[in-house]
């Protein structure tokens, strides 16, 4: 793998302008944003969505696009946002001038030095596998593995993280973490200072607020980093030198190692007043301290689930025990990376797997619950149901999935899950064609909807490249009824190396 930091300014064009990083987790394959990032960058050839701008469009609602995934089932709800390919684009040309790019690899480079060790810095591959899973092996060796090598070292490990991280950061902090907070000040209205240009394209697309990064992409994945980078810095000036204390974050995710409660403490609130600085508060609730640094670094989940798996088939030898030892462990740590990797490799003993099944109803139902209380897991769910419902009988099959889609429809507020409905219920083997209000699936239905609001857009051919049909590179009724596992290989993958 290799750092995106550490790419030409060539190549982390190139690799930006990849649907992949534009939305970074799952859509069913008849999905791709690749073709209208090309047509738009076609247009803009190298410039800044200034050029081509009737009004700003800081004072007009839905430039970007968002969407739900509902955590929980109920009330907990994740936004992910479409950021309008002509900001995003532009948004890339102006990052990726010589120049831009040269400032930005420096700052990265002066943010690295310190008791805070960044664990988190945006990854790409090389070889098979995808951005994303190398993003999550990456996790794996650098914050796991290493918490489990301090234990040589320290006693105590505080974890920590931020509250909604990308919706309060303070868009003005992104110019400081470029040029310093006191260039930033004295340059505030400097409308070629790169800081200034990077803030103004994502208060382009956010109605002009001046708090919160979108989610859902690379990109502000790596403008995140940039600020956490920064605030980095400020906690390695705060605490000095230090040789009894050290610090791996993961993105906005904190570990601090020490080897006294008052100690780690101590660091705790020098880390929440910087993080205040620039608008962000740490959680309470998962804020934990552990006095035994190999227990504290592996979540229970995970621990659960190295359990469960251990059992191996003895006690649960046929598919519907399996599913409903899976249901149990859903109950106990919903929507949790160990879930996630347990029903994957459920789902990978399916493959192949052709014979009828006695009560396949009831496997149904099990699954189909496993996503209710856990949605997060429905795009591997999905394909769980969608093998599970091909080895029914052709007459049953349409009424299995009204069933199914029929539940899923009380998950309030999740356009993400209704997504993933389409595709299973929308292949000519099934035969539904869903009532949604989701419009990427309305796009896909051939309707005529706007995605982004273009309205501050004046040129003819800017607009002409926005054409939002050409996200759908195929249908779903042409697609096989099942769902294949490179279908959910993103899913897969960072489940794997949970």
């Amino acid at each position: 793998m290799k750092r995106l930091i550490d790419l030409t300014n060539d190549e982390a064009r190139n690799h930006l302008l990849k649907g992949s990083c534009y939305f970074n987790s799952d859509f069913p394959p008849y999905i791709d944003f690749t073709p209208i990032l090309k047509s738009v960058d076609s247009v803009l050839d190298g410039k800044a969505f200034f050029d081509f701008m009737s009004i700003t469009p800081n004072n007009i609602k839905g430039v970007n696009y968002s969407f739900t995934a509902n955590k929980d089932g109920r009330f907990a709800w994740r936004p992910h946002e479409l950021i309008h390919p002509v900001i995003y684009v532009s948004f890339i040309n102006i990052i990726c001038k010589p120049e831009n790019w040269t400032l930005i690899q420096k700052r990265f480079n002066e943010f690295s030095d310190g008791i805070v060790d960044c664990c988190s810095a945006p990854v790409m591959s090389l070889d098979d596998y995808s951005d994303a899973a190398k993003q999550v092996q990456s996790w794996w060796h650098k914050l796991e593995q290493r918490s489990l090598k301090y234990a040589l070292l320290y006693s105590h490990i505080l974890h920590t993280d931020v509250t909604d991280c990308y919706g309060s950061l303070y868009t003005h902090a992104i110019s400081w973490a470029l040029h310093g907070v006191e260039e930033s000040k004295i340059k505030r209205s400097d409308k070629s200072l790169l800081g200034n240009q990077v803030d103004r394209h994502i208060r382009a697309g956010r109605y002009g607020q001046t708090n919160g990064i979108s989610q859902g992409s690379v990109v502000m994945d790596f403008i995140a980093e940039l600020v956490l980078g920064f605030i980095d810095k400020t906690i390695n000036e705060a605490v000095g030198d230090a040789d009894d204390i050290k610090i791996l974050r993961y993105r906005d995710d904190y570990r601090i190692f020490g080897n006294s409660d008052q100690r780690v403490e101590e660091i705790l609130k020098i880390v929440s007043d910087q993080l205040r600085e620039v608008g962000m508060k740490l959680s309470i609730p998962k804020t934990k301290l552990c006095r035994n640094v190999i227990e504290g670094s592996i979540k229970s989940d995970k621990l659960a689930g190295i359990d469960l798996k251990d059992l191996g088939d003895t006690n649960a030898r046929t598919f519907q025990k399996k599913l409903l030892r899976l249901h149990s462990f859903g109950q106990k740590y919903p929507n949790s990376g160990a879930l996630r990797r347990l029903i994957t490799e459920f789902n990978e003993t399916l493959e192949g797997f052709d014979e009828r099944l006695e009560d396949i109803e009831v496997l149904i139902s099990i699954a189909t619950d496993i996503g209710f209380v856990s949605p997060s897991t429905f795009p591997v769910v999905s394909s769980i149901l969608s093998h599970l419902i091909s080895l029914s009988k052709e007459d049953e099959k349409k009424d299995l999935w009204e069933k199914v889609r029929n539940k899923m429809k009380k998950v309030p507020y999740n356009g993400y899950l209704e997504i993933w409905l389409q595709r299973v219920t929308q292949p000519k083997a099934v035969g539904i064609r869903i009532k949604t209000k989701e419009n990427i699936c309305r796009i896909v239905n051939g309707e005529d909807v706007i995605l982004w609001d273009n309205s501050w857009i004046s040129s003819p051919a800017l607009l002409r490249a926005l054409d939002v049909t050409q996200i759908v590179i195929s249908t779903p009724e042409d697609i096989d009824e099942v769902v294949q596992l490179e279908e959910v290989a993103l899913f897969a993958q960072k489940a794997l190396a949970y």
